[in-house]
């Protein structure tokens, strides 16, 4: 007898006779649920406790017919095994037919993660960052504010050179989180993406559901203690070249002060950031943010006097709970927003429009007008920049999946 399994996998035709090549498994258990997934794939996905049940037994060698008996046997009902078999070939944890179990390919850079995120080093950051803190209370022009940005009177030069100095500190930000994950012996994945107008870097690491959840704070923070470090350093350069070498000493506060805000980002906790992260995988969460937006949705829908149409019961029991909190924590999110918005976004484009509109209408020499005219090139290709990769996620949403055949 033979079912129809996925035929885009590796996967065969399902005999219920014949044992199932499986890749080699790892298995976090937690509360009532195991996480289970192959580093040869890097792909993962959580069981109740009885499936994680039946996937051992046919990762053991047992055939789906016998694994599909014993659980009648010890759970007194029977079991769809086709449809569990499809799901873990739809999660690539089978081997090619006649392929040997494949060797874990050692992950690179471990060693280094391990020595950036041993406890020497890490008070190491804490001295630097606490005296970077003792110098901004005694020397307050050291202290991050909006006028740092402006450190030279062209504009394309603040652009570019914020760019470029940012740069390597988005880099050093995802290869801490990267680098942390390594040190664990997880692999991880660069990407490009966006956030509302801006580009940004992303890194995932897929792996860190199957490592015990004390463990997975570290990578999580990683990234925001780059940032942290990064700020302090810039700080203290600033400090020591504020004499001799007052330009350096502005560039840095600077980017200083563009990394405060990039920073400051965590706090929108409408968004996937570290801390939404961090807080999800404290608390247990399966899809926290999709279960805390339909709560709101539900939420608007009360206060307009209309029924709520999300159907809540859809979501893990977890999430369902940490929703109701965390769904505020989101306004609170947006009203953050706002209020950087207001003091931080405004005051700075009405300076630069403002002074670009004055240059354009001839009240500044050809060498202002041309800096702002390459100005609103630069701010131009950023957003189309944006609306590209944007365009381009949401063909990928919408393009159907592969068909299957029986």
């Amino acid at each position: 007898m033979h079912s129809p399994v996925d035929s885009n996998s590796d996967a065969p035709g399902l005999d219920l006779d014949r044992p199932l090549p499986m890749r080699r498994l790892v298995y976090l258990e937690e509360a009532d649920e195991v996480t289970i997934g192959s580093p040869e794939t890097d792909t993962y996905a959580v069981f109740p406790a009885d499936g994680a049940e039946l996937v051992r037994m046919l990762a053991d060698g047992l055939t789906p017919r016998e694994a599909a008996e014993r659980y009648r046997t010890a759970h007194g009902e029977s079991v769809d095994i086709a449809d569990l078999v499809e799901v873990l070939a739809e999660l690539d944890l089978f081997r090619p037919a006649d392929t040997p179990t494949a060797e874990t390919a050692p992950v690179r850079w471990q060693r280094l993660g391990t020595l950036l995120f041993g406890r020497p080093a890490l008070l190491g950051y804490a001295l630097v960052t606490a005296l970077a803190a003792v110098e901004m209370v005694r020397v307050p022009a050291l202290v991050p504010r909006t006028d740092n940005l402006f450190f030279t009177t062209s504009y394309t030069l603040v652009v570019l050179l914020l760019f470029f100095g940012q740069a390597p500190l988005l880099a050093l930000h995802e290869a801490f989180h990267a680098l942390a994950g390594r040190r664990l012996g997880l692999r991880s994945r660069l990407s490009v993406g966006h956030r509302l107008v801006y580009l940004v870097l992303e890194t995932s690491l897929d792996g860190l559901v199957s490592v015990p959840r004390r463990k997975r704070y570290l990578p999580i923070l990683a990234g925001m203690l780059a940032d942290v470090l990064a700020i302090a350093v810039l700080t203290l350069v600033a400090d020591v070249t504020r004499g001799g070498a007052a330009t350096v000493a502005r560039l840095c506060l600077a980017i200083a002060y563009a990394t405060v805000l990039r920073l400051a980002w965590q706090g929108f906790f409408y968004l996937r950031t570290d801390l939404y992260v961090l807080l999800s995988t404290a608390l247990g969460c399966v899809n926290l943010h999709a279960a805390a937006v339909d709560v709101l949705r539900n939420t608007v829908r009360r206060f307009t006097g209309r029924r709520p149409q999300v159907d809540l019961e859809a979501h893990h029991p977890v999430d369902r709970r940490v929703a109701r909190w965390y769904a505020w924590l989101m306004v609170v999110g947006y009203a953050f927003t706002l209020t950087m918005f207001a003091g931080v976004v405004v005051p700075t484009a009405y300076r630069l429009l403002h002074d670009v509109w004055l240059r354009m209408t001839g009240q500044g020499s050809t060498a202002a007008r041309l800096d702002s005219i390459v100005l609103l090139l630069l701010s131009l290709g950023q957003t189309a920049a944006v609306v590209v990769l944007a365009v381009r996620e949401r063909r990928a949403a919408r393009r159907p999946a592969p068909a299957r055949t029986a």
